[in-house]
């Protein structure tokens, strides 16, 4: 299916998903004048952020129990391209493979980090999330959110944060691939709720997963992403009422 430019946009933008499909003249930013409180005010396309009754990220608690379908993976190893786009640290993958929800099919694109996680489990942030941004084939997007622990160094990332550029638009392709797959955790039960883009425009109809299970990440690996981005984190939203969801 032929994707227009609008829509190829919102399905790179970070989310956290990618943060590139914002305005690049509108200088939003995590604290100060460009920061989460006023992102409303900044382009007239992100009145989203403050009107939105679907925002992400949540603090996660109450979940309801429920006979949710596993996650299929489908994820590839191939080709992919570390980025700094000056908001985080993204991974581009042009054949990263997919996963299947009870809706369909939705392409892996890229994912990317936000120190401390954007999501908190009842009340607490990890120390980093990453989140796999996913588009199907009408143009919806899906999230999966992968915490991570300290604990010991993560192989399957090892290259990434090896080769972190330092600075903004810079990028760097990693020498032999990466795959996905290798980066999530043994068990992958679940959070599931209908959610938004957490960086402007804060674009809804999101369809969220949060992994019960953390991975881990060592001291080292954390502080290399850190030392470039701080924080990065929009603070958590309203559940305004809306259906969240745990595997059993």
């Amino acid at each position: 299916m032929k994707f227009n430019s609008k829509v190829a946009a919102l399905a790179l933008a970070l989310v956290s998903c990618s943060v590139m499909a914002a305005d690049p003249h509108a200088h939003w930013s995590y604290e100060g004048h460009g920061g989460p409180e006023r992102w409303n005010e900044l382009e007239h396309d992100f009145a989203g952020c403050k009107l939105g009754r679907q925002q992400s990220p949540i603090d996660i608690r109450g979940a309801k129990k429920a006979k949710l379908e596993p996650i299929g993976f489908h994820y590839t190893a191939g080709p992919a391209t570390v980025v700094n786009n000056g908001h985080t640290v993204q991974v581009n993958l042009t054949a990263g493979g997919s996963i299947t929800l009870p809706d369909g099919e939705y392409k892996l694109l890229q994912f990317h980090f936000h120190t401390p996680s954007e999501e908190k489990i009842d009340g607490v942030a990890s120390p980093l999330v990453a989140h796999f941004v996913h588009r199907n084939a009408a143009g919806k997007l899906a999230v999966v959110a992968v915490l991570f622990q300290a604990g010991g160094e993560n192989a399957a990332l090892k290259g990434v944060f090896e080769h972190m550029p330092a600075k903004a638009e810079e990028s760097a392709a990693l020498e032999g691939g990466l795959d996905p797959a290798a980066i999530l955790p043994a068990r992958r039960g679940y959070y599931a709720y209908m959610g938004s883009l957490t960086t402007p425009p804060c674009s809804e109809g999101v369809r969220w997963q949060v992994l019960k299970q953390n991975a881990t990440v060592s001291a080292a690996q954390l502080a290399t992403f850190q030392k470039l981005y701080s924080m990065n984190a929009r603070p958590v939203q309203s559940l305004n009422g809306r259906t969240l969801e745990v595997s059993e």
